[in-house]
């Protein structure tokens, strides 16, 4: 059974930036698409980045192109969401997901990835 960690969340005031990362065991890290989805209270949950196998091919959510990049490292079978210029509307509970493959669109779907961590809190201040 894989598990992943998440951890990086924390109260940041606007304008800030924080890196989450997500620590992935006993899986097979290197041949798994990674993503990063997010809930705020009383929201469903959305889909934040996408990362391919070997890093080659990265996905965002429009909300955060420009402001968050989505990198991997095989060797420590852990994947980073680095986040700036925060917004009082970034703030959520912050998953990490894996799925064996997804191509375009399909990695924006929650119900594709096959497992999930127990998420991260990020507070952003106004």
């Amino acid at each position: 059974q894989a598990r992943l960690v998440e951890s990086g969340g924390e109260l940041v005031q606007a304008g800030g930036s924080l890196r989450l990362a997500c620590a992935a065991s006993p899986l097979s890290f290197n041949l798994y698409t990674m993503g990063w989805f997010r809930q705020a209270p009383g929201k469903e949950r959305e889909f934040v980045a996408a990362i391919s196998w070997n890093g080659g091919t990265t996905y965002f959510a429009d909300s955060v192109k420009g402001r968050f990049t989505i990198s991997r490292d095989n060797a420590e079978n852990t994947v980073y969401l680095q986040m700036n210029s925060l917004k009082p509307a970034d703030t959520a509970v912050y998953y990490c997901a894996a799925v064996y493959y997804c191509s375009g669109s399909e990695c924006y779907d929650p119900s594709r990835y096959d497992y999930w961590g127990q998420g991260t809190q990020v507070t952003v201040s106004s």
